[in-house]
């Protein structure tokens, strides 16, 4: 193993203060108009957040949440998901996707992803339906969309639920269609490292059906009805702050660009790795990344992220280790080796910086970087 120390440049995987000198300008008066009235829940800032978010997404309904998690956890449970019934989905995610399955009582069931996509495998989603199966719950890992035409579908033919796992692709489509137009609800996350980042932590769903709105609406504040200190069933505490929504606003303005600015970023890569011989994202035909990580796989691993790292360049891992090997949720799946592709990708996988602060300087010494690595 080979390992090249290159002409230091140091490369941020994320630059939040960047995101804020940006957007200051509509943040700072946002906070300071809160501060002064005092209103600091359920106020205007919250109703134009789900005003906008609703209208980019091009479905009825948004409704602010506290977290992303909060967000599966309450549209999974206003679409009745509750105790004994199974979801299918993918071990390949954040622990939020099956841990809200499994809060609810619910049962989640694990097949394998597509290793090109990283996304549940379609042809494998039929096979795992049984008379118990009440939804199906893709990913929409990274910043593009799962297949969803083949996944409705299925769905579709079978009289399922789909709920959309969209905590990383807010504003993401495929075939002219966004994210939470296509399942019966989805849920966002707005924590710090989301192209569209809180101040901590945040979310919303995104739904057509007005009744799946109206009880998300009530749940997120202990399930009180239409009458204040009445209740219809058992709720949380999941309102998003007023700061926090107003953060999100301003920097909602500038998300467009930002995202494109991601893409520029992306597509250096895409032109740099094109002839390497490690695996390079890759796009579904009709879907339009918005490039939440650049992910990579490669068999060292390790050896590239230290070789980075001696250069200046910060990397991660999403995930390392997959869902149903962790002991919380192991009793759910068949143990090792029963996901053969996830297994692999975790083992590979690895996010170069892709945010929208970075130059196309830094971009060019990631790849010269990465590529000096054998």
């Amino acid at each position: 193993m080979r390992s090249v120390t290159l002409l230091a440049m140091r490369v941020p995987f994320l630059d939040l203060p960047a995101q804020y000198a940006e957007a200051r300008h509509l943040i700072d008066p946002a906070f300071q108009e809160i501060l002064e009235k005092g209103a600091y829940v359920l106020g205007q800032w919250n109703q134009k957040l789900e005003t906008d978010m609703a209208a980019a997404h091009g479905v009825k309904h948004a409704i602010a949440l506290n977290s992303g998690t909060d967000a599966l956890r309450i549209g999974m449970q206003a679409c009745d998901i509750g105790p004994g019934d199974e979801v299918i989905t993918t071990a390949f995610s954040f622990v939020a996707t099956i841990e809200t399955v499994v809060q609810l009582g619910a049962i989640p069931v694990m097949v394998d992803i597509l290793e090109d996509t990283f996304d549940i495998d379609p042809s494998l989603i039929e096979a795992a339906i049984t008379p118990n199966t009440k939804a199906i719950l893709p990913i929409h890992l990274f910043g593009q969309l799962a297949a969803m035409d083949q996944i409705m579908e299925i769905a579709n033919r079978h009289g399922l639920i789909v709920l959309e796992d969209a905590a990383q692709a807010v504003v993401t489509k495929q075939n002219g269609k966004y994210a939470g137009q296509f399942g019966k609800c989805a849920g966002i996350s707005f924590y710090v490292t989301k192209n569209l980042g809180a101040a901590g932590d945040g979310g919303l769903l995104l739904t057509d059906d007005d009744e799946v709105a109206r009880r998300a609406k009530s749940l997120r504040v202990h399930g009180m009805g239409r009458e204040r200190y009445y209740y219809d069933e058992v709720g949380y505490t999941s309102r998003m702050a007023e700061l926090q929504a107003a953060f999100l606003h301003a920097k909602f303005q500038f998300l467009n660009q930002w995202n494109a600015r991601r893409a520029e970023i992306a597509e250096i890569y895409q032109a740099g790795f094109a002839k390497a011989e490690f695996g390079i994202p890759v796009i579904r035909k009709g879907n339009e990344s918005t490039w939440h990580q650049y992910t990579i796989r490669h068999p060292k691993r390790e050896g590239l992220m230290a070789h980075l790292k001696e250069n200046g360049i910060d990397s991660a891992i999403y995930y390392p280790v997959p869902l149903h090997l962790h002991e919380p949720y192991a009793h759910y799946g068949s143990g090792a080796g029963s996901l053969p592709v996830t297994e692999r990708v975790s083992e590979q996988c690895v996010s170069l910086p892709v945010g929208h602060h970075l130059t196309d300087e830094q971009a060019h010494h990631v790849v010269k970087t990465v590529l000096a690595f054998d």
